[in-house]
């Protein structure tokens, strides 16, 4: 059985850049054998959870500015899966989710520069998804509870996003990282591990820094559904930790 995953995408520049987490991503695509991606995006937001829905190669969307030509000039051509697609939607269904289908969307920079780094030959079938930021946490830990069960028929679901993103907080010359930053995810990490979903639920009154941390939380419920998705006996494992910036983290975790 598969697990999911939460995986931080910072910096769109991890596509080309040669960095401690890029070589992880790169380790971490070697780790699993896999049929399938299911990839929820930060950067896709509807109010209708919406799914893409082809069976042709993705459209790289290079939905970012100010990055050398180089970011632009990279394409990741992976294809859909409409059947995948279909089986996903009847998934949500039964779990009374609404699906809108989407048949134009290609992958943003949520998606491909994780995948770029840890499937470079785009040869595994790619079902993007988005995310509402405005339901509550327990709503879109529900949503992933849906897919409870797909990484036994080797279909990796990902989460991806970031625990703190606050792009008003970067500190642009700095290495280390900023206490505040780190303390929410220290708080994050022992709730997780304690599978504590109340306290998690509730992390914008909770958590130490969470205005900070989370300004906006388009990029922190990709990790509510990739947790949620997990079987409720799975263990939460950090995988890679570390900061860019003094702020951005880099916390990726498996359930």
């Amino acid at each position: 059985m598969l697990p999911t995953l939460f995986l931080a995408h910072g910096s769109p520049m991890l596509a080309i850049e040669q960095t401690d987490y890029t070589q992880f991503l790169e380790q971490l695509g070697q780790t699993f054998k896999l049929k399938a991606i299911v990839i929820f995006s930060a950067h896709w937001e509807s109010e209708v959870q919406s799914i893409s829905y082809t069976d042709g190669v993705y459209e790289t969307i290079c939905d970012f500015y100010g990055f050398p030509e180089e970011l632009y000039a990279i394409r990741y051509p992976a294809k859909g899966s409409v059947q995948l697609a279909e089986r996903l939607t009847e998934m949500f269904a039964d779990g009374g989710i609404e699906v809108r289908k989407d048949r134009s969307r290609g992958l943003d920079h949520g998606s491909w520069t994780l995948l770029h780094r840890m499937y470079p030959q785009a040869d595994i079938p790619v079902i993007q998804l988005s995310v509402n930021p405005f339901l509550p946490p327990e709503t879109q830990f529900n949503i992933g509870a849906c897919l409870r069960g797909i990484g036994d028929q080797g279909i990796l679901v990902i989460g991806s996003g970031v625990t703190v993103h606050n792009l008003r907080a970067l500190k642009w010359e700095q290495t280390s990282p900023e206490p505040w930053a780190v303390a929410f995810d220290d708080w994050l990490v022992e709730k997780v591990q304690a599978k504590d979903w109340d306290d998690l639920f509730r992390y914008a009154e909770l958590a130490p820094y969470a205005g900070m941390a989370v300004p906006r939380p388009e990029h922190f419920v990709p990790f509510f559904i990739a947790m949620g998705s997990a079987s409720p006996q799975a263990e939460a494992k950090v995988l890679h930790r570390g900061y860019d910036l003094g702020t951005l983290s880099y916390l990726c975790l498996q359930f």
